[in-house]
């Protein structure tokens, strides 16, 4: 073990994200010589258990000033162990690994970590590469954008573990200009932060082959819970409390792994990666505006931004195109046979508007306009005068709403592109095909001039590995989380209200643990409870400090 001293203060305003990516060439990890490259030696695909041991005293001793969620700074002494595969066979060694930061001091003060929660932190975002290969302390898991165009939300590049964007106030907060970084701020609170770096849709290899496609990112994150559990007793931290974090794309993962908590149609892909045998089951799951359900999203999001303009035209879309998928929302939604959170009842495409104001909206603005003092609330209100304030309380109609929050971000279909180009696209690539349909509607209304106007026999299966809802609702899954925490900002337009709200509405109805809202005036990729969402781990895991 080494001991550094690295005063690296949280910077408390927003502005653009500065990050650590992985860089190319070879970097020693965990004592194996890692590349970005992918393997084009074949490997024996059986686990080798000695080779996937955690060395508890294979660590460096850092002390960082670190910021919590209220902004008070604080000296953190934490062993950061350095990354290391959690595979045995890996096809790309840089993303396929993981580093953990254990505390042990904080403002002076010993920390027993032993049976501390332990929060997985992926920094995936637009289903893109996310790497720990360079990270020499916590927080530094970095989001890789590259040329493929499309994705689910823009992400900057080098974007830190699981960062979501800091509301207005929300400087300060464990954060990297502005970004709420989860994985240092569950360090400063006594918890055990692991970063997994993960394959993406981008990666190819020297023949041009996409090796991080579907179902890359999920089988890595499943591998990564493995491995800790796998190590019970060698990591620090109680294994049998994992919260899985992630936002966007990450936020979709994150409630995937949830979701399909052991589920034996990966088993296949975590064999051939040379995954540890244990259990990838996690305990909680932290999912900010997750994109997911994505071969129902394009007509969830005709549904919800149909008549808005678009960012990119300043005009409406495609209105014969925009019913179409709306229509075949509805059937959706009224195949799923949910019920709204607190008694609201059966949720169809009829009343979803009404569900989304009276449970979610209207509280949300309620909560922001409750917290402005008098002067500002006053304000606020008589530039949009479409909420009515009486009783403390807000109350708009939909139409109203959907005015408030202006332009919609995506064409349509939003995420099936007609002519490939959405980043969902390039995520269903395959071999050395770039990008592909995955709903029958754009296939069959491809205008690339593809020779076949159907989807590949191969779709379904992974639509259903990359779909939180086959888990929750086709299988009802034993082994998913019991502890769920949403969020997504009101003026978010990367995905329809309806993607998370659904999320919700399906884990309460299977007797699920549910926390959540939305941010109001709030876009893509925001977070601004971080400080709540810490103390929702330590009330559901019943960590005590």
């Amino acid at each position: 073990m080494r001991r550094e001293t690295v005063q690296h203060r949280a910077i408390k305003r927003r502005n653009v994200v500065i990050g650590i990516g992985a860089t190319a060439g070879v970097a020693a990890v965990g004592g194996i010589a890692m590349t970005a490259q992918a393997s084009d030696e074949k490997k024996d695909s059986t686990t080798s258990s000695d080779a996937l041991v955690f060395d508890k005293d294979d660590y460096t001793e850092l002390t960082e000033t670190i910021a919590d969620a209220a902004g008070t700074d604080h000296s953190v002494t934490y062993h950061f162990y350095k990354p290391r595969n959690y595979v045995t066979n890996p096809s790309d060694s840089d993303h396929q690994s993981l580093v953990v930061s254990v505390p042990v001091k904080i403002d002076g003060k010993a920390v027993d970590a032993s049976k501390a929660p332990i929060v997985l932190a992926n920094a995936v975002g637009a289903y893109m590469p996310s790497s720990v290969a360079t990270a020499t302390g916590v927080g530094q898991a970095a989001l890789e954008m590259g040329s493929i165009g499309g994705g689910s939300g823009g992400a900057p590049s080098g974007m830190p573990s699981g960062m979501p964007s800091g509301g207005p106030g929300a400087g300060g907060t464990g954060a990297i200009n502005g970004m709420v970084n989860l994985a240092k701020l569950a360090l400063v609170a006594g918890y055990v932060a692991v970063e997994p770096g993960t394959r993406g849709r981008s990666l190819t290899d020297s023949d041009g082959t996409y090796y991080g496609t579907a179902p890359a990112v999920i089988v890595d994150l499943k591998a990564a819970v493995r491995y800790v559990k796998f190590n019970k007793g060698r990591i620090p931290g109680n294994t049998d409390r994992m919260v899985s974090t992630g936002t966007s794309a990450g936020g979709a993962v994150s409630a995937l792994l949830g979701a399909s908590g052991d589920s034996k149609i990966y088993a296949k892909y975590l064999k051939e990666a040379g995954a540890a045998d244990a259990s990838d089951a996690i305990f909680a799951t932290g999912a900010w505006c997750p994109i997911t359900d994505l071969e129902h999203a394009d007509g969830a999001y005709e549904w919800n931004w149909g008549t808005n303009v678009t960012q990119s035209t300043g005009k409406v879309v495609d209105q014969a195109v925009s019913k179409e998928l709306q229509s075949q929302f509805a059937e959706y939604q009224a195949s799923l046979k949910l019920r709204g959170l607190n008694g609201y009842g059966a949720l169809t495409a009829r009343n979803y508007d009404d569900y989304l104001l009276t449970t979610y909206l209207q509280a949300s603005a309620t909560k922001y306009l409750t917290d402005l003092s008098d002067s500002e609330r006053e304000t606020y209100l008589a530039k949009n005068t479409f909420i009515t304030w009486s009783g403390g309380k807000a109350t708009f109609t939909w139409e109203d709403y959907l005015t408030h929050v202006g332009a919609r971000k995506k064409t349509t279909p939003a995420f099936d592109a007609f002519d490939l180009s959405a980043g969902e696209n390039n995520e269903f690539g395959t071999g050395t095909t770039e990008s592909r349909h995955f709903t029958a509607y754009s296939a069959k209304n491809d205008s690339t001039g593809l020779s076949t106007k159907r989807v590949a026999s191969d779709i379904p299966d992974l639509l259903n590995l990359m779909n939180p809802m086959y888990h929750l609702l086709e299988k009802r899954n034993q082994n998913r989380s019991k502890h769920w925490w949403i969020r997504l900002g009101t003026s978010d337009t990367d995905t329809s209200h309806v993607i998370a709200a659904n999320l919700a509405a399906a884990v309460d109805n299977l007797g699920d643990d549910v926390n959540h809202s939305y941010y109001w005036d709030q876009g893509h990729a925001t977070n601004v409870d971080p400080g709540d969402f810490i103390t929702w781990v330590a009330r559901v895991t019943g960590h005590k400090k």
